[in-house]
């Protein structure tokens, strides 16, 4: 195989508010946190062990704007995107290091207004579906041709 891959997909918990950053320009990034939960049984102990990664998010522009209007801490949501490492020089002269995911796309899964929403109203009636078979309208050996 002569190409390579970067590509993340992360579905979790905002960790903190969106945190935009404008430029000169127009342009700017939003960065928020966002918390994996990995839970699993310790076959010593029968003890339920949740365990939690922390990944730094990136979106840019426009997307972060849609971000910082709709999404709010313990929002649940679903990324993609790529991993990226930078560094820089710290005012004290060291060098620091961050791995990010550079979200290229995302899809709200619920919101805290979604959610609040919900619960203030009161005419909320569940949606079905019909999963009948819709009846044949001609013979199934009638072919029109």
């Amino acid at each position: 195989m002569n190409g390579t891959l970067n590509k993340v997909m992360l579905i979790g918990h905002l960790g903190d508010e969106v945190k935009m950053h404008y430029f000169d320009g127009g342009n700017c990034i939003g960065r928020f946190p966002l918390a994996t939960n990995e839970v699993y049984i310790n076959k010593q102990t029968n003890e339920k062990i949740t365990s939690t990664e922390w990944h730094n998010l990136v979106v840019r522009n426009k997307a972060a704007e849609i971000c910082e209007k709709y999404l709010s801490k313990g929002d649940k949501i679903y990324v993609e995107g790529r991993i990226k490492s930078r560094q820089w020089q710290a005012e004290d002269g060291t060098t620091k290091y961050t791995t990010e995911i550079q979200v290229t796309e995302f899809t709200f899964l619920t919101t805290k207004k979604e959610v609040d929403g919900l619960k203030t109203s009161q005419n909320i009636e569940p949606k079905t579906t019909n999963f009948e078979a819709p009846s044949p309208a001609a013979p199934e050996n009638d072919l029109p041709f």
